[in-house]
């Protein structure tokens, strides 16, 4: 249960960032109210997982999915770079998550 809360709460963490991107590009109340439950739904999932999961565990994890998430939600919607390195870089990030839950 606790690995489950945690992948939701860094997918919460990627919709976040989305919003923060809406509203630099329109300003709303309701993309404001958006954001603001999107990175509450992150912290409390990211709360309910380190009741099972190590807190540096949990935390960097929950880095590394906003991380992966948001560059790759950047390259895929937004027309970021789309180099070689930087997916070897994120595919670095991703095994060391899936290193940490082998030990964990």
């Amino acid at each position: 249960m606790s690995w489950i809360a945690l992948v939701v709460a860094g997918g919460f963490e990627v919709v976040g960032v989305i919003m923060m991107n809406r509203i630099v590009r329109h300003k709303s109340l309701l993309n404001y109210l958006l954001m603001i439950l999107t990175f509450a739904g992150s912290f409390s999932c990211l709360t309910i997982a380190m009741n099972g999961i190590p807190m540096g565990t949990a935390y960097a994890i929950w880095t590394g999915i906003g991380t992966v998430g948001g560059t790759l939600v950047g390259m895929l919607m937004y027309g970021e770079a789309k180099s070689g390195l930087r997916i070897l870089f994120i595919a670095m990030i991703i095994a060391s998550a899936i290193g940490l839950k082998l030990i964990a």
